[in-house]
């Protein structure tokens, strides 16, 4: 059978989902491209070769049965498929919409290599979870036997979620806390719904509250509760909050009027999309609408950030980056979508100064760039940019949106937690092989530990943790048997 629908890679073309045209996609903030119909994905599907070693699984980092839910796709066996692709992932359906496949299974898929074109892996995975809940395939989260212990999370986003759910599973009573009013951290506030509409993470999480993890919502650690205090409450505890503080710049007018962060301008925008009342949206502080926009930075938040202002109805919308398209850090596909929708990319550029003036009463005016260069390959083996003399201009600008990256928190300070270690780059250290902070029973995961990196990676972190946290919390829960054995 397997033979008879795979391996079409040589006869049948590379077929994404249509993606919706740019000016009507651009009106509104549903996801760009609709899902597979049912024979187109199973016609995807078996164009994959089944190589002896696939590439696909070994640079994803959940380490995904690619190959094996790609078959049974093909042979129309999508109840199979789902729970194949659900034993190695909390979130299939999500990481289907936001990973970058270009850069992770589909960049090193074989036949994309023979020139062929890669199998559609991101949207196979969309379609088959998708399908499992029109279908009623995805089962509510049942606990195990309790433990009698118990395990505090801080940090609704995709790590904590994901070690959420699986300590659930073995039977921990689980109590997640969130700054945020809503769970699903950065899924919910960061990331636009044209990449993922809202609904699709809060299934995910609501299924989590109907399984008996419980969620404190707009709680902040330090204000409502020391890290010490939770550590008190609990029998472990995970730090999963991601990373939040924003990289700044540093050159002249960087504090005027209508510069704001990337994650600001997110977060209200996604409010919005709940029907939140988002006072800084409805001012303009934190809209686009009627002007002109800079964002500055290469990266994928960038590119959110410019496809959310030509949604919100900008004037124009023009991002900045100091390198050039080959070398920029995000999704190339993404940036294709963005010009499709009429963003301006003015490559190997960088700001230098930001004018502001008394006629607009301190607000930005402009962006002072100057051009760049690649010169030699620094540390990291990129090509450091460096100014090219005498290439300065001016780009007109009534909103400056800095969207330069994340690094983290104070969470010392933050926690009240003084004894908590953290690295130079102010993560938190954790022991390589256990996963834990200093403190004896406190674990770390996500980008608070390794800063800020990809979805599915936190995914893959929130999994590792939840394993080292259920070794550790059987250990403590045996040793006063233990110690009682040894007494007598």
């Amino acid at each position: 059978m397997a033979n008879e629908v795979m391996l079409k890679f040589v006869d049948r073309a590379q077929a994404f989902p249509p993606k919706r045209e740019a000016q009507l996609r651009a009106q509104d903030f549903r996801e760009i491209a609709e899902r597979y119909a049912p024979p187109s994905a199973e016609e995807q599907a078996g164009r994959c070769s089944q190589c002896g070693v696939p590439y696909c699984s070994v640079h994803c980092p959940l380490h995904n049965h690619i190959p094996d839910w790609l078959r049974l796709t093909a042979e129309g066996r999508l109840r199979e498929a789902y729970e194949l692709s659900n034993s190695t992932s909390t979130m299939p359906e999500i990481c289907g919409r936001i990973c970058p496949q270009d850069r992770l299974c589909e960049g090193n898929c074989v036949i994309e290599f023979s020139q062929h074109g890669s199998v559609t892996i991101g949207s196979v995975e969309k379609f088959i979870t998708d399908t499992a809940w029109e279908e009623g395939w995805v089962e509510p989260l049942v606990p195990g036997p309790a433990r009698g212990q118990s395990v505090g999370v801080i940090g609704a986003g995709p790590a904590g979620l994901t070690a959420a759910e699986y300590l659930r599973k073995l039977g921990y009573e689980v109590h997640v806390y969130d700054r945020h009013d809503r769970p699903g951290g950065l899924l919910t506030y960061g990331i636009p719904g044209f990449k993922l509409e809202k609904p699709v993470v809060m299934r995910r999480t609501d299924r989590l509250a109907e399984g008996g993890i419980v969620f404190h919502q707009s709680f902040e650690v330090g204000r409502d509760a020391t890290l010490e205090q939770l550590r008190a409450r609990h029998d472990a505890v995970l730090i999963a909050t991601g990373v939040y503080k924003a990289r700044a710049i540093k050159a002249p007018g960087v504090g005027a009027d209508g510069m704001v962060e990337a994650l600001d301008y997110l977060i209200a925008s996604n409010r919005k999309s709940f029907g939140d009342t988002v006072p800084a949206f409805d001012d303009g502080s934190l809209n686009a609408q009627g002007k002109n926009v800079v964002v500055i930075g290469g990266g994928d938040t960038a590119m959110d950030c410019v496809r959310t202002a030509v949604r919100q109805g900008a004037a124009s919308v023009k991002c900045l980056y100091r390198r050039d398209r080959a070398n920029m850090p995000g999704s190339q596909r993404e940036t294709a979508n963005a010009e499709e929708e009429g963003v301006e990319f003015v490559w190997l550029s960088a700001p230098e100064a930001f004018a502001a003036g008394p006629e607009t009463n301190g607000a930005v005016t402009a962006v002072k760039a100057v051009g760049m260069r690649l010169g030699a390959p620094d540390a990291s083996g990129r090509r450091a940019p460096e100014p090219d003399p005498g290439s300065a201009f001016d780009v007109p600008a009534d909103l400056v949106i800095k969207a330069l990256g994340y690094d983290a928190e104070d969470l010392p300070t933050l926690f009240g937690a003084s004894e908590l270690g953290v690295t130079r780059w102010g993560t938190i250290r954790t022991d390589a092989r256990t996963m834990m902070s200093n403190l004896d029973g406190v674990f770390a995961a996500g980008d608070i530990v390794k800063g800020a990196s990809l979805v599915v990676q936190a995914i893959r972190d929130g999994r590792d943790v939840s394993e080292r946290m259920h070794n550790w919390l059987k250990a403590q829960a045996t040793a006063p048997v233990r110690k009682a054995r040894e007494a007598a």
